[in-house]
């Protein structure tokens, strides 16, 4: 759980997380420099909570944030739960389940299949995201759906074993390349999104959309297989 500034919503989604995922966890909280009270409210539900691990670092951004979070994880799945309220915990057990199944080696949470409940917010975000996934699928030869999406399950060994150099959002575009070359079984699922506006703590941005196009490129076409893991099975 990345979180940046969140000391509105952190709470309330670390005691959802807390009451509604029912299967052995750990949850990994990366701070990633926050100026607010982010800090002291991750302390206090983690000297409570033994499921709870903190890290405290300089602001790098979401990608800095995950990186560190993945590389201590233990768990036969990581899953990424960001510290805002706009992705429902409640809804993990139905994302991880391909999984649990035997049937997925990473499953994507997708806000574009058949919706639960989805906030209509920004048109333009929307259509960007369509670029993007677009423009994804034609260089993994992936049929998917949402590749910004913030959920994502993926095997442990399979993530820990990926290098990551993206930095900010990037990552999303880069786990998916290099999920690609992997060779994954790959599924979507459709979740609910409640999302945020810029007024209430949305913090994607138009220079976002414009460096995963830059990623897709860099990723698809110039790493190898060898070069996106450290080691292969």
């Amino acid at each position: 759980m990345p979180a940046y500034n969140e000391e509105k919503t952190v709470e309330s989604v670390v005691r959802r997380v807390i009451e509604e995922v029912s299967c052995d966890f750990e949850l990994i909280i990366v701070n990633d420099g926050s100026k607010d009270r982010t800090r002291e409210i991750i302390e206090r539900l983690g000297a409570n909570e033994p499921r709870i691990r903190t890290i405290h670092k300089e602001n790098g951004g979401k990608a800095s944030a995950l990186k560190e979070g993945i590389a201590i994880s233990r768990g036969d799945i990581v899953i990424i739960q960001d510290a805002d309220l706009e992705y429902d915990p409640a809804e993990i057990a139905h994302v991880i389940q391909p999984i649990l199944d035997g049937k997925a080696d990473v499953v994507y949470g997708s806000r574009f299949l058949v919706r639960r409940a989805a906030r209509v917010l920004y048109f333009y975000h929307y259509l960007a995201n369509k670029v993007i996934t677009t423009t994804s699928n034609l260089l993994t030869n992936l049929n998917m759906t949402d590749v910004e999406t913030g959920y994502k399950a993926i095997r442990g060994p399979i993530i820990r074993a990926m290098v990551l150099t993206a930095h900010g959002f990037g990552i999303e575009i880069e786990i998916t390349a290099k999920i690609a070359k992997w060779k994954a079984a790959v599924y979507e699922v459709p979740i609910s999104y409640y999302g945020r506006t810029y007024e209430e703590g949305k913090k994607i941005g138009m220079w976002d959309g414009v460096m995963a196009l830059w990623y897709i490129f860099q990723f698809n076409l110039f790493w190898t297989r060898e070069q996106s893991f450290r080691q292969l099975s």
